[in-house]
């Protein structure tokens, strides 16, 4: 292995910043130990500074703090940090596994520590209120109340004594092991997976107390494993019998009455793109020649609103729901089956109906008109992204003039999103082949190509063009009430950690005074577009972004660049789509009055259940990335450094994309201490460094299924 000595410099800091920065350290150092009196040349040896002319700076600063009140002076030259004062917030309470905490309070730039013992009885995701120092440099407090539980359903392994067990939780995250009495097992047995709920916690020093709700069964089956990651994070699996029997009662039958009420696209060509395993088809695309110069393309979307009626036992199991869920080995749906994969669903050679929104355009991609409302259509072609893209690259297939129009237009339109300030990181996706049983014997990435950005262009359209147009009807209504995708911009502390990170890979990211980072992120990413850095950079970045949520109120979509942003195309899969027909439908019909208050809690409400099920997703992506690498133990890898901690290193291979911890006592060669400054490990005999980005190769030492967690071991 190649590593370079010293391959990334620090960058200098200004004086004044070094100042500054000075400052805040030397009143956390008294912060620390508040009773403890310090002079000059304590708090100099405590920050290890050596300088004369940087103790005399110091003794200058404390002479300023105490002017400022924030220290009192003990004696000639001896200080102690002021009283400190207390108040009270409230947020979302994260801890770590070791059993420290962080209180994430909304519109608070930093999160406050809770250092372990001071968390009292509160769980992670729980809302609690804190008692902490406001004028702090790096506030501490304490949990003083539980608001609400996030949750009292817990998953785990029993483990079983004679007389009582303890559930060991497979949320790796967890800080506690739940106590279970013999009269709470309900039968579970020894290292059963098991579900657990929460019956109480009234002590600190002792463990919560619950009882088994549920025995899933051994850990490693399949089936098991997929219904408990489901139960870990709080997401249904079965439908209710009574709202199963609703859905069967849904008549079939489109009616005369119906149709005629409704645009129709029936003799019009029309086809789907769909996944080769799709099931629900909830979009398809139409295509009309109008003249030589203007073509009209329609996006139909299925119109599960017209199925889906308000104040219903249907209803109210699709917001619970909010969304479906993507396991690995299947999909979990917001709707039942009857809905999502037959009467919604826009299966070829079959009548449906429809929400659209159809534009015609000329052979730019400018869009010169649109129409919105009800539809009633019958697709020609059920096509697989991949059937569609064998036809745009041999030129030649079903419907080929049509599908290469299409994608002409897509690409032009997708330039023109370029030029204004869309993002575009064209991730890569992890996908497994299984055998019978849900084994994974293959895990392979998958690439967008022309024929998924098709779609994916067309569906952007659909979503602006509404958002738009219903923003400005509401407005002339004066109702406000609309269910807006939005994405707020970058936190700029998080975009300078991303300027300190690309920097050890010779990139600059220069973000000009006005504050626009766009352009900065977009060049950054043409930088590194096919140099092996390019993952790692394309997930810095991402990380360096908020993240993106409905709300009533808009602000416009940063990452990709638009002004009005909803999400109208998946309502099969999504209720805020369910939200934006019906409230387009309402605005159409000249209708106001919708109650903005109602919509602000449902996408709230869709927002949790969202970030909820893409966290199964990964989960159950993990679970089958550990698995795979179970039956490779032993073997060599290479990999990408993909994490730096004190701990050690994270590495994700290169083929697979599964990631495992290399530990510093795994490699080998020298003793190796994390440099936080420049978040590296460094040798201490040798200097050399290990970084994010870095190639290294790996062999796998160990896969543990029950935390879905790998470990490596470094080559060299």
């Amino acid at each position: 292995m190649n590593h370079k000595k010293n391959k990334a410099k620090k960058a200098p800091s200004s004086g004044k910043d070094a100042r500054t920065d000075l400052r805040k350290t030397i009143l956390e150092a008294f912060h620390r130990q508040p009773n403890k009196p310090l002079n000059h040349k304590q708090v100099a040896a405590l920050l290890g500074v050596k300088d004369l002319k940087a103790r005399a700076l110091i003794e200058r600063i404390l002479r300023e703090e105490t002017d400022k009140d924030n220290l009192l002076e003990r004696g000639r030259g001896r200080y102690v940090a002021a009283s400190l004062p207390e108040s009270t917030a409230i947020g979302t309470l994260d801890i770590t596994r070791n059993g420290r905490g962080y209180l994430i309070v909304e519109g608070r730039e930093t999160d406050i520590a809770i250092p372990r013992g001071r968390t009292s009885t509160a769980l992670r995701g729980d809302t609690v209120e804190v008692l902490f120092n406001p004028n702090a440099v790096k506030p501490e407090g304490k949990v003083i109340r539980i608001v609400e539980r996030a949750r009292t359903a817990f998953v785990g392994v029993l483990d079983k004594s004679t007389r009582f067990a303890f559930c060991l939780p497979s949320d790796t995250r967890m800080h506690v092991d739940f106590f279970i009495p013999e009269e709470s097992l309900n039968g579970a047995l020894h290292g059963q997976k098991v579900i657990v709920e929460l019956v109480s916690w009234n002590n600190e020093r002792d463990n919560p107390v619950a009882r088994v709700t549920k025995v899933l069964g051994r850990p490693g089956d399949n089936d098991v494993e997929m219904h408990a990651i489901m139960a870990e994070f709080g997401l249904p699996v079965e439908f209710p019998v009574e709202v199963l029997a609703d859905a069967e009662r849904i008549s079939e039958k489109i009616t005369a009455a119906e149709i005629k009420k409704r645009r129709d696209f029936r003799g019009i060509t029309t086809f789907t793109i769909d996944p080769y395993d799709a099931k629900d088809f909830d979009d398809a695309l139409s295509v009309r020649i109008i003249s030589k110069d203007k073509v009209e393309v329609g996006v139909h979307i299925a119109d599960v609103s017209h199925y889906l009626l308000p104040d219903t036992r249907l209803e109210d199991e699709a917001l619970r729901r909010a969304t479906s869920v993507y396991l690995v080995d299947r999909t979990i749906p917001m709707l039942p089956e009857k809905l999502s994969n037959f009467l919604c669903s826009l299966r070829p050679d079959e009548e449906k109906l429809c929400f659209s929104a159809v534009f015609e355009m000329d052979m730019q991609a400018s869009v010169t008109k649109r129409w919105f409302g009800r539809t009633i259509i019958k697709s020609d072609r059920r096509f697989t992204y991949e059937e569609a893209q064998g036809v745009i690259e041999k030129k030649a297939g079903d419907f080929a003039d049509e599908i290469l129009l299409l994608d002409r237009l897509a690409k032009l339109m997708r330039s023109e999103r370029m030029k204004h300030g869309s993002i575009d990181f064209n991730t890569q996706e992890v996908k497994f082949r299984l055998d019978e049983t849900g084994r994974p014997i293959e895990v392979f990435t998958k690439v967008m190509k022309d024929s998924n950005r098709l779609i994916e262009d067309f569906m952007l359209l659909a979503n602006k063009e509404v958002a738009y147009h219903v923003a400005h009807i509401s407005a002339q209504l004066h109702s406000h009430a609309f269910v807006y995708r939005i994405h707020d911009d970058p936190d700029p502390a998080k975009v300078e950690d991303l300027r300190k990170f690309v920097q050890r890979f010779g990139y600059k990211l220069v973000v000009p005074k006005n504050g626009k980072v766009t352009p900065a992120l977009i060049a950054l990413l043409n930088a590194a577009n096919g140099k092996p850095e390019e993952d790692i950079i394309k997930q810095m970045t991402i990380r360096s972004m908020a993240k993106a949520e409905y709300n009533t109120r808009n602000i416009g979509h940063y990452g990709l660049g638009f002004e009005f942003y909803t999400h109208f195309t998946s309502p099969i899969r999504r209720y805020p789509d369910v939200m934006v027909h019906r409230l387009l439908q309402r605005y159409l019909d000249g209708e106001k009055g919708a109650n903005e208050k109602e919509y602000s809690v449902k996408c709230r409400h869709s927002s949790l259940m969202e970030k909820r099920a893409t966290e199964a997703e990964r989960a159950s992506i993990k679970y089958k990335q550990v698995e795979y690498m179970s039956t490779h133990i032993g073997e060599q890898f290479f990999g990408v450094i993909s994490g730096v901690t004190a701990r050690g290193l994270y590495v994700e291979l290169v083929d697979s994309k599964c990631e495992g911890m290399v530990g510093i006592a795994d490699i080998p060669g020298d003793f190796f201490s994390f440099d936080q400054d420049r978040f590296v490990l460094r040798g201490s005999r040798t200097r050399t460094e290990y970084g994010m980005g870095d190639k290294v190769e790996v062999r796998v030492k160990g896969a543990d299924m029950l935390k879905r967690q790998l470990d490596f071991a470094m080559v060299i």
